[in-house]
């Protein structure tokens, strides 16, 4: 059988610049859409989805090698990072164990 490795990553994000709700939204789109596209990435809104400039996103990466969870999570972590209207507060990220 072959090994399942499991890296979770949460990511609390202010949206600097947005007034509203819709404005906060449209920043976060393209970000969770690209990782959407990606298989080996989940991704989801987890917090503060009624605050203006505050996000928490939850991302999650499963492969088979520990190598190539964290080269997908580095890949998302860049993303994130890229966004300019973007700022990264916090990075959390962690192993869950399989058996």
């Amino acid at each position: 059988m072959a090994e399942l490795h499991v890296l979770a990553a949460r990511f609390d994000l202010r949206v600097g610049g947005a007034a509203s709700l819709k404005a906060k939204r449209i920043a976060l789109r393209p970000i969770l859409d690209r990782l959407a596209n990606r298989r080996e990435i989940s991704v989801a809104e987890i917090d503060h989805q009624d605050s203006w400039q505050l996000a928490s996103l939850g991302l999650a990466v499963v492969a088979t090698t520990p190598g190539r969870c964290e080269e997908a999570m580095d890949s998302a972590e860049r993303l994130i990072w890229s966004r300019p209207e973007i700022e990264v507060l916090d990075v959390t990220n962690w192993w869950l164990e399989t058996d």
